[in-house]
């Protein structure tokens, strides 16, 4: 009896057995070549006549190959049918992706390889948490018109741990977790509540993951403390999403022997900028100082430099050091708590641009035209000692406000500033006419009193100051895209895509309903919606158009795929100028101190590409947290204020309520449906307008969700 399948063909040659013979000592067929034949075939196969056909023979390398089958399995690349045959998840209408929860019980299957979400109904949310990788069957679609799914099987469980509140009923303990988009309740065995009382906050520990049948299990682990406890908030955010917070014992161990100033020999072989009146220009309240600059006049032109702190210069590739920043990603920062990228020693310390003190940087000189072209540009590595470490505040008293008593304070600076803000106007009307997109949306500070309790939340002010220094790092980013990608070195650039059709779609019916319209067909450039800010200026509903046409684009990422950066117009832009608090700004520091000194140390592209994806999670985990704390804080702020009317302004809608955003304390939460009248409500109009089911009550219900929305 033949062991070939009837028609199969002899075994394919494998692309990648070189790779593999290097790998392994007794080397079997790829995956690429497993996945490849199966995708040829079209039918699930077994063990036996997978081998047979992809030429494995013999005991030992069937049972190699035979565990490789088994780790596809186990990451979602192959699903093994109940007849013992493998096969590929496309072809058996499997989807592998990430769940992601929802307060109410359902939840959705984000697939792994793009496409449109799968809907999961609570009954299929029972065994898996929010986060967790699984294998769903579509199972067809529901009555709105959603693909629907079901779970087959779990690969990878995403919560070893859980935050939330506990509580204890007749000696039965549970955790309701913190994170909405886990809506399970952990139970908690007698005895393995490690004393926590009821209504404190706590770090369960999963011992049992939830089945179809049964809620997941778990053992305290943490007591962190009462639920309103100053500085509760941060210490939630902070194992919700898993942010590494503190230094281990070998980053400690590298750092222990750095002195706490540059010495003199460091600076050999660099440029001395010492002598250049560089400055830095942040808040009130920041701590570590990336860059410097200083600007002069060159006839109508100008000549601007932009010095960066060296971090390259104290965090090597393959330390400690460099693998614990590189799973930091970034600096995270929330309202009076920062958790840094870099210990402190170099984040406050030889990498900040301190005044008065030596400090190592790379530099980027540009020539900037009249027109607010850059038309020549390098870089160089250097060493540096600021000035003055000045305030946005006090560049704008001096610059717009004329601020006689601070300009005689700086009077050795006040050329130089009268420069930069010359070469501001300039970037400005160059940033105008490239069409790039300003959305102006209110961001906000809290503000504490002496107890760290809230006493107020104000809104940022952004003044030409913060324009300016943005301005400078913008043409830095620039020049140092630039340079990278005519050297075409890899790196993870930072793009930004247009909207997406289905985004715009949206957009431009959200637009019609106001009597407006965005420009630019179905490809529309910045310009063209940098043409409709500008035209709603003034109007009442200016915010909304502001939000509704911000949320139509796309997440800006990094990637090595330089496909350009659609909000600020740019065909090249990368981060350059932050190396302190983020990771990619590190990378292109690396890559251009390897350009001037002739070596290699560019990235693979497909290195790149993994970097790229990491720090885009990164960022996005740092985001979250941080609007968690907020979320909190401001939750914490209104509880005192329940029953005080206010005037809002309505920020979305769904089926079940309306988002409102309070005036004046910038707060923002949810009108439930079930307060707007006993009609049963329904959203409309794509989602941008709610009424009641009967006509006749849909202007009653527009009255009723404007009474709500003002207490």
């Amino acid at each position: 009896m033949s062991n070939h399948v009837p028609g199969a063909s002899k075994a394919p040659v494998d692309p990648m057995a070189e790779r593999e013979a290097v790998k392994y000592e007794f080397p079997v067929p790829s995956r690429e070549v497993v996945l490849a034949h199966l995708a040829q075939r079209g039918e699930p196969l077994s063990l036996k006549f997978l081998a047979s056909e992809l030429g494995v023979e013999g005991e030992r390398d069937i049972e190699s190959f035979g565990r490789r089958l088994r780790a596809m399995e186990r990451d979602g690349q192959l699903l093994k049918n109940r007849r013992g045959r493998y096969g590929l998840l496309q072809k058996m209408d499997m989807v592998r992706g990430r769940v992601i929860g929802h307060p109410d019980g359902f939840g959705f299957l984000v697939p792994d390889e793009g496409g449109v979400d799968l809907f999961l109904p609570p009954k299929e949310m029972r065994g898996v948490l929010h986060g967790d990788r699984v294998v769903v069957r579509v199972a067809g679609v529901d009555n709105r018109g959603r693909r629907e799914g079901t779970v087959v099987e779990v690969l990878e469980r995403a919560n070893a741990t859980i935050v939330g509140r506990y509580s204890s009923e007749n000696r039965i303990g549970f955790v309701v977790p913190s994170d909405k988009r886990i809506s399970q309740e952990i139970l908690i065995p007698h005895g393995d509540d490690m004393g926590a009382r009821d209504g404190q906050i706590v770090v369960a520990a999963i011992t049992e993951p939830p089945t179809s049948r049964s809620r997941p299990v778990g053992r305290i682990a943490e007591v962190l403390g009462d639920h309103m406890m100053p500085g509760m908030e941060v210490e939630v955010a902070i194992r919700m999403y898993d942010l590494p917070h503190n230094w281990p014992d070998a980053v400690l161990d590298e750092v222990a022997g750095l002195a706490p100033e540059v010495p003199a020999a460091a600076g050999e072989g660099r440029e001395d900028l010492r002598s250049v009146p560089l400055v830095t220009i942040d808040g009130e309240d920041a701590r570590d100082f990336d860059d410097a600059v200083f600007c002069e006049r060159q006839g109508r032109a100008f000549r601007l430099v932009v010095a960066i702190a060296d971090v390259s210069a104290y965090v090597l590739p393959n330390t400690a050091l460099d693998g614990e920043a590189y799973q930091r990603g970034n600096s995270v920062y929330f309202p009076n708590h920062v958790i840094p990228m870099l210990p402190e020693i170099l984040s406050n310390g030889l990498c900040s641009l301190n005044p008065e003190v030596d400090r190592l940087c790379v530099a980027c000189e540009m020539h900037i035209g009249a027109s607010g072209k850059i038309e020549d540009y390098r870089f160089f590595r250097a060493v540096m000692r600021s000035r003055a470490r000045l305030t946005y505040t006090q560049v704008a008293a001096m610059l717009v406000e004329q601020d006689a008593e601070l300009r005689r304070h700086y009077d050795q600076l006040e050329t130089h500033l009268g420069d930069l803000y010359a070469l501001y106007k300039v970037l400005h009307k160059a940033r105008v006419a490239r069409g790039a997109v300003d959305f102006e949306l209110p961001e906000t500070r809290i503000i504490y009193d002496a107890q760290r309790k809230i006493e107020r939340i104000e809104p940022l002010v952004r003044n030409d100051a913060h324009r300016l220094i943005e301005e400078c790092m913008l043409a830095a980013n620039v020049s140092a895209a630039e340079m990278l990608a005519h050297h075409k070195i890899a790196v993870p650039f930072r793009v930004h895509a247009g909207p997406t059709a289905e985004k715009l779609t949206a957009l431009r019916e959200f637009l019609f309903e106001l009597g407006l319209n965005l420009g630019g067909g179905p490809e529309p450039k910045a310009r063209d919606y940098a043409r409709l800010l500008i035209s709603v200026e003034g109007r009442p509903d200016a915010r909304l158009i502001h939000t509704v046409m911000l949320r139509s684009l796309s997440q800006a990422l990094y990637t090595p795929d330089n496909i350009g950066h659609f909000a600020l117009g740019y065909p090249n832009y990368a981060h350059f100028t932050s190396p302190i608090r983020r990771y990619p700004d590190l990378l292109v520091h690396r890559a251009i101190t390897a350009l001037l000194e002739r070596r290699p140390g560019a990235a693979t592209a497909a290195e790149a590409q993994v970097q790229g994806e990491h720090f885009s999670k990164t960022e996005r985990r740092a985001d979250e947290a941080t609007r968690e704390v907020v979320r909190w804080l401001k939750t914490e702020f209104m509880v005192a204020k329940v029953g005080e009317p206010f005037n809002g302004i309505i920020s979305g809608v769904t089926n079940f309520g309306l988002f409102v955003e309070l005036e004046d304390i910038y707060v923002d939460g949810l009108v439930h449906v079930t307060a707007l009248g006993n009609d049963r409500f329904r959203a409309h109009r794509g989602g941008r307008a709610i009424g009641a089911d009967r006509t006749d009550r849909a202007q009653g219900a527009t009255h009723a969700a404007a009474h709500r929305a003002e207490s």
